[in-house]
C-alpha cells in the first residue's frame, strides 16, 4: 500500500517546494485492519504520524506499465566515441536557437 502525503506535507516541506512533493510515498504493509475504514500500517520511524490511518489515505501499489519505463539504449562505440542508432525521427523543434529532435 502507498500512503498519501496530504497529511505529511508539514514534514516533507523542508526538503522541497510543495508542488514538487510526491503525492504518495511508500510501499507499506498493513499490520491489521482496525475497522471498516481504518487500518494500521507498518510505517518507518521517520514518519511522525499515528500508525492507524483512514483507508481514504492509502492506495494499492501498482508497478509501472512495461511501456512506461524509460530504459536508456546501449550506445554503439565508433572510433572510441559513444553513438546511438536512430530508427527514425519522430519530431523536430526549434528551441533556443537549436534544432531538437525526438527520435525512436
Amino acid at each position: 500500500m502507498i500512503l498519501s502525503t496530504k497529511d505529511l506535507k508539514y514534514q516533507m516541506i523542508k526538503r522541497r517546494t510543495e508542488k514538487l512533493i510526491e503525492r504518495f510515498v511508500g510501499s507499506y504493509k498493513i499490520k491489521k485492519i482496525v475497522s471498516t475504514n481504518a487500518v494500521e500500517l507498518e510505517l518507518l520511524a521517520t514518519i511522525k504520524i499515528h500508525l492507524v490511518v483512514n483507508i481514504s489515505r492509502i492506495q494499492r501499489y501498482t508497478g509501472q506499465v512495461k511501456e512506461q519505463r524509460k530504459e536508456q539504449p546501449v550506445p554503439v562505440i565508433i572510433k572510441e566515441e559513444e553513438e546511438w542508432e536512430v530508427e527514425r525521427i519522430l519530431n523536430k523543434q526549434w528551441i533556443r536557437g537549436k534544432d531538437k529532435y525526438l527520435v525512436q
